[in-house]
């Protein structure tokens, strides 16, 4: 790990933000690398490939699927943790602008459609410093100008890290038993409380109620079980406690907009296409 550290310190640091007016590219399958809080000059775009990565601010736990991208503002604190050796990152930063859409100010998830899909796999072919002036540096330029445009749907692929320690054990144990049917008065006496005094700690600590927050971390475990190919859209339900399989498709579409079995396949369809 501290060779690791190291390595990511050294590119951070020295390379990222070494020119002020580049834009940096980089691309790298992450194996085994967890890459410590840090922060940067620079605009991240960070865009995923072949399994789930974890993004962590002070505040908040983002999930970032395959085939989807978060953007990171600059300045903001933050750590990064493939969850396989598998993981394809490819990376864009940007140096701020004056008068920036809102869009590039606050992080947020969305997924990449087609267009923006071809233009992320164009800069394949690229690595390091993108020059003011060069073929690279306008297509890139392009690629960030285009995203208030057409990413509308910030999702809601994150989850607050608690505050409170009594809270942090409920999450424990909602996190243990995500293959069961979770009900709140069944959490509320388990740890001793009233249903009314749990709602608001969730609310107050959370800033969401227990079903939101018992919602999307089915839906997540449920994204990371469809990555790993191993179970069907019904056995992926059952895993994450939903008897039904409609009901758990149309969660899943609420969440993600896109039915788990699209989800799949448009997982095939960037295989097939490398």
């Amino acid at each position: 790990m501290e060779q690791g550290t190291f390595k990511v310190d050294k590119y951070y640091l020295n390379k990222v933000d070494a020119d002020k007016k580049s834009i940096y590219c980089h691309h790298d399958i992450m194996g085994e690398l967890f890459v410590p809080r840090h922060k940067h000059d620079k605009a991240q775009m960070l865009y995923a490939e072949g399994d789930v990565v974890f993004v962590t601010t002070e505040t908040k736990s983002y999930f970032l699927p395959a085939r989807h991208f978060i953007w990171i503002p600059a300045g903001l604190e933050h750590s990064i943790e493939p969850k396989s050796e598998h993981v394809m990152m490819r990376n864009l930063y940007f140096p701020v602008e004056k008068n920036e859409d809102e869009f590039y100010k606050s992080e947020g998830i969305y997924p990449v459609n087609n267009l923006l899909l071809q233009m992320m796999m164009f800069t394949n072919q690229w690595n390091g410093d993108l020059k003011k002036g060069t073929p690279s540096f306008v297509i890139a330029k392009a690629i960030k100008a285009i995203l208030p445009q057409i990413c509308h749907t910030n999702l809601p692929l994150e989850l607050p890290q608690p505050k409170d320690a009594r809270l942090g054990k409920i999450l424990r144990y909602i996190e243990n038993n995500l293959g069961e049917t979770i009900l709140f008065a069944d959490v509320a006496h388990e740890f001793g409380y009233s249903e009314r005094s749990l709602y608001r700690l969730f609310q107050k600590d959370l800033k969401m109620s227990f079903i939101q927050y018992y919602t999307i971390r089915r839906i997540l475990k449920a994204i990371e079980l469809l990555l790993e190919r191993k179970l069907s859209v019904k056995e992926v339900a059952l895993e994450v406690g939903y008897n039904s399989v409609p009901t758990f498709s149309n969660t899943f579409f609420k969440i993600l907009g896109q039915r788990p079995s699209d989800y799949l396949n448009g997982e095939e369809i960037l295989e097939r296409g490398k």
